[in-house]
């Protein structure tokens, strides 16, 4: 893909249908609108018919992720919407000095179409991919909120566990191999290589938060108690290589990859799961696990919040209350999925399914813990906690998030069940 400088970006223009509000972009993201907006001409408004040939559109840019630009495209008169999103072969926000591939849209595209066959309703519709221009046309969503948003502002969202514990139940069963045959799934393993993106996700998450990484942003506040209470625990550090390994060699089923609270709408008790770039085949679990650390770190943050105590608690027991039901509805669909549809390997051996259902849980524990960690000592961290300005404050809610992760890591094999989980939670933050 080709960012041509200087005034060629003005050619081409020639229609007066459609408006790109540019004020902020320098020329090779003007480069870059144009460009979308030709492609959706043909793609979009003659093959699909999703706007009228005559309609007047407003372009706008309201991506705020790492990496790619994404543009809602409205129809001024009528006020329909759709999503735009387009890859570049840098990470956006910190420039080309952090190439990457531009299979990522290719990749989002592909987990979108599954993910809409055997989870339809939990994430956005995909009305048409582009792998040449590495782009993706999906549902607009704006009127919903995002999750991570709202629990910072103690926003509390009964039932979304039921979509959200669905899109993972349905993910892990139907694209594993207790669904398909061995070759589909070997086919759809290749097709989600997503090498890239994984080799980040093993760096940033699983290595460099272990050990002093220059790409690592530490509290300075909190850095002594790392120094003498984290990195020199060599039990929590083999757990911590474990669980690397198994990411690095475990393909069971198609997993999102970046499931947390911020790739998370809700919107009157339902949930639309998004950002799905990172999918790869992988390890089951990890989904599960990566969205339990936000829930944890939420709930610690509240520790270093000048907020009422009572409305604290209240909301303390709302996360927890939330999470054990997001494990609960999962091994119960996952379970019931089974049972029902399971052909293959070894899935009618007595035994078996607790067998595979015990590890999912110890496995979801442990990178729970490690991904606690990342967001506390990694390179990039939530706003639950770097919100609290005061950093002395900070480093004492980032200290008992780094216990969990030793705690989950170190006895992960120890819990019975998600409530005795919280349980311990519970009792070890104050």
């Amino acid at each position: 893909m080709k960012f041509p400088r200087g005034n060629r970006i003005f050619s081409g223009i020639n229609s007066g249908n459609y408006c790109l509000n540019y004020k902020e972009y320098g020329l090779e993201e003007l480069w870059v609108i144009i460009n979308l907006m030709r492609r959706m001409l043909k793609s979009i408004w003659f093959k699909h018919g999703f706007f009228q040939e005559e309609a007047k559109l407003s372009v706008n840019e309201i991506g705020t992720g790492n990496m790619n630009y994404v543009f809602q495209v409205c129809d001024i008169d009528s006020g329909k919407k759709l999503i735009l999103k387009q890859a570049v072969p840098y990470a956006r926000s910190v420039g080309e000095s952090f190439p990457m591939s531009l299979d990522r849209m290719k990749i989002e595209g592909g987990a979108l179409e599954l993910q809409n066959k055997f989870a339809a309703g939990t994430v956005p519709q995909l009305y048409h991919s582009d792998e040449e221009m590495a782009l993706i046309v999906m549902e607009d969503l704006s009127d919903f909120e995002v999750l991570r948003n709202g629990m910072i502002g103690m926003n509390k969202y009964r039932g979304v566990d039921d979509d959200i514990s669905s899109f993972m139940a349905n993910l892990a069963f139907y694209t594993s191999n207790l669904h398909l045959d061995s070759e589909k799934k070997r086919h759809l393993a290749k097709e989600f290589a997503n090498e890239n993106l994984i080799k980040i996700t093993e760096d940033v998450i699983f290595t460099d938060p272990f050990y002093k990484c220059e790409r690592n942003r530490i509290n300075p506040e909190l850095l002594t108690y790392v120094e003498e209470k984290f990195w020199i625990d060599k039990n929590m550090q083999l757990e911590a290589a474990k669980l690397r390994y198994k990411f690095m060699t475990e393909a069971q089923s198609l997993v999102h990859g970046d499931l947390h609270t911020g790739s998370i709408f809700v919107k009157n008790g339902t949930a639309k799961i998004f950002d799905s770039e990172f999918s790869f085949y992988g390890p089951s679990a990890f989904d599960i696990g990566l969205l339990s650390a936000h829930f944890i770190l939420n709930y610690i943050s509240w520790s270093g919040k000048d907020v009422e105590t009572k409305k604290i608690l209240d909301y303390r027991e709302y996360l927890l209350e939330t999470l054990v039901s997001i494990y609960d509805k999962f091994f119960e669909k996952f379970s019931r999925l089974w049972n029902r549809e399971g052909v293959n390997v070894g899935s009618d051996i007595v035994g078996y399914k607790n067998y595979y259902m015990d590890k999912l849980f110890t496995d979801a524990l442990g990178y729970a813990g490690i991904v606690t960690a990342r967001r506390i000592l990694g390179l990039t961290h939530v706003e639950d906690i770097d919100g609290i300005e005061n950093l002395k404050k900070r480093a004492k809610v980032q200290e008992q998030g780094l216990e969990i992760t030793k705690m989950l890591l170190k006895y992960r094999h120890k819990f019975k069940d998600i409530d005795e989980v919280a349980g311990t939670i519970k009792a070890v933050v104050r």
